[in-house]
């Protein structure tokens, strides 16, 4: 048994994951969380054994969920080697980048034209909510709700096909906050949430769009996606000591 991975599946305490559904549901849900909470980081094993004894399940429906999270670009599926969460390559990561605001755009757009009451009032309960968790420092779950933020408002697009890459997108970037965020820890994304819903509710379509911009800028600025010149290849960081060694030797 893998006691970190069952430390790390087990960990949330948020009533909202008591998951109703299928067990191919409930394996999915969980870990889906875990990756958008942080709780599972970029390149951690996802051995089947280890969480087929943590869900009480078999390794046939572990390895549907798994099928399901690697469909959507969060896990990696490794012949012969089992799954790993995805680690996001810098490249990788300014595709995703570039991907998100073409949808979020579109999104932003459709949800002015389509939000209902209700729906606007669940997102208002929603971001309220997202504050609570990062004022008292419960840093994992606040980012997850605002993950979920971001997936409410392409529900409220009515549009199936952007709430898939909308799934798929949100998880991604918590993998690459968690691989390549720097500096300043802190959010603000509830404020920016709060500013975002009121357009919305005003329909908007302008304003919204340049504050879903603006949020994403935010996102990004707090990530080195710059080439930093950091290698894998020992060769390669020592390559001075060769070609010194080698002029030496003439």
């Amino acid at each position: 048994m893998n006691d970190r991975l069952q430390q790390i599946i087990g960990q949330s305490g948020n009533p909202r994951e008591a998951r109703t559904g299928t067990q191919d549901d409930v394996v999915y849900a969980h870990i889906f969380d875990a990756i958008l909470e942080q709780r599972l980081a970029p390149g951690t094993k996802l051995s089947e054994e280890a969480l087929g004894e943590i869900f009480g399940v078999s390794r046939t429906i572990i390895r549907r969920a798994l099928s399901r999270l690697a469909h959507e670009q969060v896990v990696l599926l490794r012949p012969n080697r089992g799954a790993v969460v995805a680690e996001p390559s810098l490249e990788e990561a300014r595709q995703i980048s570039f991907a998100r605001r073409i949808v979020e755009r579109a999104i932003t757009e459709l949800a002015v034209e389509h939000a209902t009451g209700e729906q606007i009032a669940n997102m208002k309960r929603l971001v309220k909510e997202e504050q609570a968790c990062f004022d008292k420092g419960d840093r994992g779950s606040g980012i997850r709700l605002s993950g979920e933020f971001h997936l409410q408002l392409a529900l409220m697009a009515n549009n199936a096909p952007l709430l898939n890459f909308q799934r798929s997108l949100v998880s991604q970037t918590s993998l690459i906050i968690a691989r390549y965020e720097t500096g300043n820890r802190s959010h603000c994304s509830y404020d920016e949430h709060n500013q975002l819903i009121k357009a919305i509710e005003q329909r908007d379509k302008t304003r919204a769009v340049e504050l879903m911009m603006h949020h994403l800028d935010h996102i990004d600025h707090k990530l080195n996606l710059q080439d930093d010149g950091a290698s894998g290849d020992l060769h390669a960081v020592f390559s001075h000591l060769i070609k010194d060694r080698s002029k030496g030797a003439k």
